[in-house]
């Protein structure tokens, strides 16, 4: 069963959502929250699953919300709501460590799919799709960290062979396991041991963050 927080700071908003995740035999509201700060404060309460995470709230919004959840170490995952598929909000969420954004009126059963999709560990953005959204607002918002001049002395990536930096570097420039498999001659099988490997040695949550990660440490620059 598949526990949500739902935040948001309309009322009707968050009665349509409890309304829909109820009906599902899989999930469960955990509970909800009108802003940032309840957000915070009950993530620590329930430890949900899953929060569903509007960024537009009176108080603490949505994105300083996630980055406090994601920096407390909750095996939380957040699933932000944003108006538009390409805005700055969007990236400002996946750079607060969020697990992926849909638009608000995605159907409903794009959200529903979505929910499981962060809920089982994977990434509801496609990394083509983070790679636009790093090239077009990379200018307009601070970096996570200030990385070295050359990648090969950034200590994020001291722990990675030197076939996990290649293929980190392509899941950087938003290459799929198929085509990491099929342009490095490997087999899917161990491409996806690679990633997942490349993914606890740096401490990244999914792809998605591994894609901010290739870019903070310039192993991919914009384009």
């Amino acid at each position: 069963m598949t526990t949500v927080l739902i935040v948001d700071d309309q009322p009707m908003q968050r009665f349509g959502f409890r309304m829909l995740l109820e009906s599902q035999d899989d999930m469960t509201v955990a509970g909800e929250a009108g802003n940032g700060s309840e957000a915070v404060r009950t993530t620590a309460e329930l430890h949900p699953d899953v929060v569903l995470m509007d960024i537009r709230m009176p108080g603490l919004d949505g994105i300083e919300a996630t980055r406090r959840i994601v920096a407390s170490g909750s095996r939380t995952r957040v699933l932000i709501l944003t108006t538009f598929d390409l805005d700055a909000y969007a990236y400002a969420g996946l750079r607060a460590g969020a697990s992926g954004f849909l638009i608000k009126d995605a159907l409903p059963e794009e959200l529903l799919s979505g929910i499981r999709a962060v809920a089982s560990g994977d990434a509801v953005v496609a990394p083509s799709l983070t790679r636009r959204l790093l090239d077009t607002y990379a200018d307009r918002l601070p970096a996570m960290g200030t990385a070295p001049s050359d990648p090969a002395d950034d200590p994020r990536l001291s722990s990675l062979t030197r076939r996990e930096r290649e293929i980190l570097t392509v899941i950087g420039q938003g290459w799929t396991n198929a085509e990491i498999a099929s342009r490095l001659h490997l087999a899917e099988s161990t491409v996806k041991t690679h990633v997942g490997r490349i993914l606890a040695k740096t401490g990244t949550r999914d792809r998605v963050q591994a894609v901010i990660l290739a870019y903070d440490t310039k192993l991919v620059s914009p384009s």
